[in-house]
């Protein structure tokens, strides 16, 4: 065991942490623009996010069927789950990119953006509603292929999106690559280590465009992959056509993981209207640099998360429920190891860390007290992601989306919001006063963030000791 939670974690521990470097890139690239920049693609990170989320859900649909049916030796029926989820896939990219593209102005309004941020945000987040159906196609079928056991051809296909993304992005936008300097007398300034030989100069349009090509690219290889067959499942043109069955029992395990999804998603995005009523220009940007490093830190729990997933549901699917329990506890086990290392890294040296990131000054006077205080619940979120995919692994994501929506919005958003000290606007209804008399700000909001994933891991721990999951049908 430890050696099959070996070959599929270590490449999707890379593939993941070159999925979290494509955001890192754009919004390095952005700070490198203007602190209006970095707000308007850190936003726009939210709301693709959802994208990421959606494809997520179905991802999760598709690893859980394809791993149960290899496990019992069922090829066909792990292949018609591939055609049924890339058509799922397609469809509902269509109709989020649509959304995206014609809900960017009123969300710009609503997140109370700057003069200068809110236009950006539109023109980023118009080009990338472009993406999503290549997107989701990508990561869909990715998911299928790690559910069939092969981790290393998804892993190929984020390395070519981080190659084209970083190019193409860099290349287009026109920014100088650049260091944070501090002289004696403790000024701070910028010192251009590469400069940028190409004439595009098309600021955020071009990080837009290059991260479109990057996906793309993705998508396409992820295709070809699975139309040779050398993974174990194929993507067979007549598995294209609506398979009535197939279909329901994808949707049985992805729709439960779509609600958790739509719940995580509202959550966070309350959370961002909670940054924008602060008031504070760059503030946005600040909260997204420190999120893009702490998701670097979360990349050994999203990588052992899937292996477990999908030691799990082929440990099932083989009539050993056992073997599937002690396969999700060790990955908890490593991953709770790795994260805490990280977590030590980020307590003791946050400024550094952000410094590698950004200069812009707002981002480097908050970015580092916050990853500080995620450095310090780094272990029971590890805990909380690991079992958590297990359990979806296992076909039991009703269970997990109750979990998520009761500590979401139990939880997480009452103690973001009172902690964070901000009054909720309701327009000519006048306020919701908020009870606590500190304005802690941005580092309340985080603190109740964090102080949350203990209580998550707790209910995820629970119910992994419970052993429910085991007797899911899927």
């Amino acid at each position: 065991m430890w050696t099959a939670i070996a070959v599929l974690a270590w490449p999707i521990l890379i593939e993941s942490m070159l999925n979290a470097l494509v955001g890192l890139v754009d919004t390095t690239l952005s700070a490198g623009i203007s602190e209006a920049a970095t707000d308007a693609i850190g936003v726009g990170s939210y709301i693709i996010w959802f994208l990421g989320m959606v494809a997520m859900a179905i991802g999760v649909g598709s690893t859980a069927l394809i791993a149960r049916s290899v496990g019992a030796g069922k090829l066909a029926v792990a292949n018609a789950t591939v055609g049924q989820s890339i058509i799922l896939a397609a469809i509902v990219g269509v109709v989020v990119g649509v959304l995206l593209a014609v809900l960017a102005a009123p969300v710009a309004a609503l997140m109370n953006m700057s003069e200068q941020a809110g236009p950006l945000f539109v023109e980023y987040t118009r080009i990338l509603a472009m993406a999503v159906p290549v997107i989701a196609i990508g990561m869909v079928g990715a998911a299928c292929l790690r559910g069939a056991g092969d981790s290393i051809r998804p892993l190929v296909m984020m390395a070519a999106v981080n190659v084209v993304n970083i190019g193409a992005s860099w290349a287009l936008s026109g920014v100088d690559i650049a260091e944070r300097t501090v002289s004696a007398t403790g000024e701070v300034g910028r010192r251009v280590i590469l400069h940028n030989p190409f004439t595009f100069d098309l600021g955020i349009r071009g990080i837009a465009l290059g991260t479109f090509a990057a996906w793309f690219t993705g998508a396409v290889i992820v295709v070809a992959v699975l139309c040779r067959g050398r993974s174990g499942v194929a993507l067979k043109r007549r598995r294209l056509r609506l398979h009535a069955s197939t279909m329901r029992r994808l949707l049985r395990v992805a729709l439960p993981n779509f609600i958790e999804s739509i719940g995580m998603w509202t959550g966070n995005l309350i959370t961002l209207l909670f940054v924008g009523w602060m008031g504070v220009a760059g503030l946005f940007g600040a909260h997204i640099v420190a999120i893009r490093v702490e998701a670097i830190s979360f990349t050994p729990g999203f990588a052992m998360g899937i292996a477990s997933a999908t030691l799990a549901g082929q440990y099932l699917g083989s009539g050993d429920p056992a073997q599937a329990r002690l396969a999700m506890r060790r990955c908890a086990m490593i991953s709770s190891v790795i994260m805490g290392g990280f977590g030590t890294a980020f307590i003791l040296f946050p400024q550094w860390i952000v410094g590698l990131f950004t200069q812009q000054p707002i981002h480097l006077e908050y970015a580092p007290t916050l990853i500080f205080i995620c450095g310090w619940i780094q272990i029971p979120f590890a805990i909380g992601m690991t079992l958590r995919n297990g359990l979806r692994g296992a076909g039991d994501t009703r269970f997990v989306a109750f979990i998520t929506w009761t500590s979401t919005y139990a939880i997480r958003l009452p103690l973001a919001w009172i902690l964070c000290g901000v009054d909720i606007p309701l327009g000519s209804l006048g306020v919701i006063p908020n009870p606590n008399p500190y304005q802690w700000g941005i580092v309340g909001l985080w603190v109740g963030l964090c102080a949350e994933h203990l209580v998550r891991a707790t209910l995820f721990t629970l119910r992994y000791l419970h052993g429910g999951w085991a007797r899911i049908r899927v």
